[in-house]
């Protein structure tokens, strides 16, 4: 479970542009459970998931993964529990190794190693098994370099990277964003099965609504550091959905442009 107690986060506290994203939030996931996380930008999604991975640190307040205080681990310790994938296909490969070299490095994960040490020949049936599990035909490109696969065959790796050694929470920074429809339809799909199958408890930005009702089990929308909204997706229809969505939008917007005005 992922208890969130009490977390504040201003920037640049004490200056003309003094922003609270947050003040005393508090949240909680349930294990195997399978969250959007929705707003306008600005609303604090990003920056919920850099407190949580450790690349921010929080003013105060406590997060707890499973028991253990994550604020008292540094980013790379919290990487061992937990699993990331970016809106950047690129981001979560190393774009010159090959597949084969990509997904060792995925199971070396935590533990020190060499490049000369990266390939555990005791690894290679698993890794293929896992890239069959895809259906993209990855097993057969062992030995392709990460900068010559499609968008969405990247985006697929690193979701595996991510999860082969199952994390303890996944989250899912907008992964399908940079993606044409019907690549961003497949990456979904598999992201679903892979996670149910799993079990792992995973947080989703999002701002394709359809993907949020149709892909998580509970909807959180988050407004000026809030949350305004947590419902199950089989609670709302997507037009009630998109009506709130946008009134958060206009809100933000409007409270931007107040902003823009004080500095002015």
């Amino acid at each position: 479970m992922l208890k969130i107690k009490n977390l504040s986060k201003t920037f640049y506290k004490g200056t003309e542009e003094e922003n609270r994203i947050f003040n005393n939030f508090s949240l909680e996931i349930n294990d195997n459970e399978c969250v959007a996380i929705l707003g306008p930008n600005g609303c604090g999604k990003s920056t919920l998931f850099n407190m949580i991975s450790g690349a921010l640190n929080c003013d105060s307040g406590s997060i707890e993964l499973d028991g253990n205080d994550l604020c008292k681990l540094s980013e790379d310790q919290r990487a061992i529990h937990i699993g990331k994938v970016n809106q950047d296909p690129s981001k979560g490969v190393a774009s010159t190794l090959n597949i084969l070299e990509n997904m060792s490095m995925a199971y070396k994960k935590g533990q020190k190693f060499g490049f000369r040490k990266l390939i555990d020949r005791n690894n290679i049936d698993p890794i293929v098994e896992k890239l069959k599990g895809i259906g993209l035909g990855l097993e057969n490109k062992l030995k392709t370099q990460v900068k010559f696969l499609s968008g969405g065959q990247r985006q697929s790796l690193s979701l595996l990277m991510a999860t082969i050694k199952k994390p303890n929470i996944l989250l899912l920074d907008e992964h399908t964003a940079a993606l044409d429809p019907k690549t961003s339809k497949i990456i979904m799909d598999k992201t679903n099965d892979l996670v149910k199958k799993e079990k792992i408890m995973t947080l989703m930005i999002t701002h394709n609504l359809r993907h949020a009702i149709e892909y998580s089990d509970r909807i959180i929308m988050l407004n000026k550091g809030e949350v305004v909204l947590d419902i199950k997706p089989d609670e709302i229809t997507e037009e009630e959905l998109n009506r709130i969505y946008n009134e958060k939008i206009e809100e933000s917007n409007n409270l931007k442009l107040e902003r823009l005005e004080k500095i002015a």
